[in-house]
């Protein structure tokens, strides 16, 4: 199918004309007539019904338009892959609560005249995937925790965050009060994760953590969002859950959460930038070396065994 003629077709639906769609093609009236002709007789429907006053989508016109703009969407995509220069600064942020995100905010507040695009694949992205989203240039880097392994397609990796790891609880838990909570004395508790999968990438680590302490971490659901779980927090005085220091999480202030540092040791998790070398977005390079600064984790912590090897 000739994508001239499936974007002519939308421009004359937007601009309710031929005369309309072809000033904004800069083509002739009589060629938006041709191509549009062209394109009904090879899917074998008459796409518009012509008025006085306009062109008027018919039936089969209006089943068509919403896979018309998909495919030009996805020409667009197409292009973008490989001329990043001509789109914004691509960024996988996984989640727009974690510390990932936060990492981006300080550069978009460092170079904001870098035009930034965040994107949030979340759980849905595996690590394999995200790597070859990187290569293939559909995203210009993405926020992940890095095997220490080489990386297909040209993408290569860094260190820019540890993220230690809070207990949050709601006011009646029986670590509410303290400051701190060594990692022993969460055995027997119930730290609840709804929804944790173990084909998730966080999956693996929160895995390796209970095996390496004995936890119990219930992923039992149904999963209804971020807000329902803090709701049962609130009100518990048994359950838990695990948050990064560098989270962000809002609940109503009669709710009295408490964030509880883990320690002897802390669980961290190690925070990489994926990027591709070449060819790679004009602005890459100024979020590398914002964010990658060869930061070490530090003593006292625990880290998953990709990292200690």
């Amino acid at each position: 199918m000739e994508l001239e003629f499936v974007r002519t077709f939308v421009a004359v639906v937007d601009g309710g004309q031929f005369q309309e769609a072809a000033a904004e093609l800069g083509i002739t009236q009589q060629a938006v007539s041709k191509r549009v002709g062209a394109l009904e007789r090879e899917l074998g429907v008459q796409l518009f019904t012509r008025t006085a006053r306009g062109a008027r989508l018919s039936t089969d016109g209006e089943a068509f338009l919403p896979h018309a703009r998909v495919l030009l969407d996805a020409e667009k995509s197409a292009l973008a892959a490989v001329r990043p220069e001509q789109r914004p600064l691509r960024v996988d942020v996984l989640n727009r609560r974690t510390k990932s995100a936060q990492l981006a905010l300080s550069f978009h507040r460092a170079f904001p005249e870098v035009e930034l695009e965040i994107v949030t694949t979340g759980a849905e992205l595996s690590f394999d995937a995200a790597v070859a989203a990187v290569a293939a240039g559909s995203v210009d880097a993405a926020f992940r925790g890095v095997p220490k392994r080489d990386l297909p397609g040209g993408v290569t990796s860094g260190v820019v965050d540890y993220d230690a790891h809070e207990l949050l609880v709601g006011p009646h838990h029986p670590f509410a009060d303290l400051p701190s909570v060594p990692i022993a004395k969460l055995v027997g508790h119930r730290i609840w994760m709804p929804g944790l999968s173990a084909s998730m990438e966080w999956g693996a680590y929160y895995a390796e953590l209970a095996e390496a302490f004995g936890l119990t971490i219930d992923v039992s659901g149904p999963v209804f969002g971020n807000e329902t779980m803090l709701d049962e927090l609130a009100t518990s005085p048994d359950l838990a859950t695990f948050v990064g220091a560098g989270s962000r999480y809002f609940w109503p202030d009669e709710y009295d959460l408490r964030r509880v540092l883990v320690v002897d040791p802390t669980p961290v998790y190690p925070m990489s930038l994926l990027w591709r070398r070449e060819p790679a977005h004009p602005d890459v390079r100024k979020l590398r070396d914002h964010l990658v600064t060869g930061q070490e984790p530090g003593d006292g912590v625990w880290l998953p065994g990709w990292e200690q090897e």
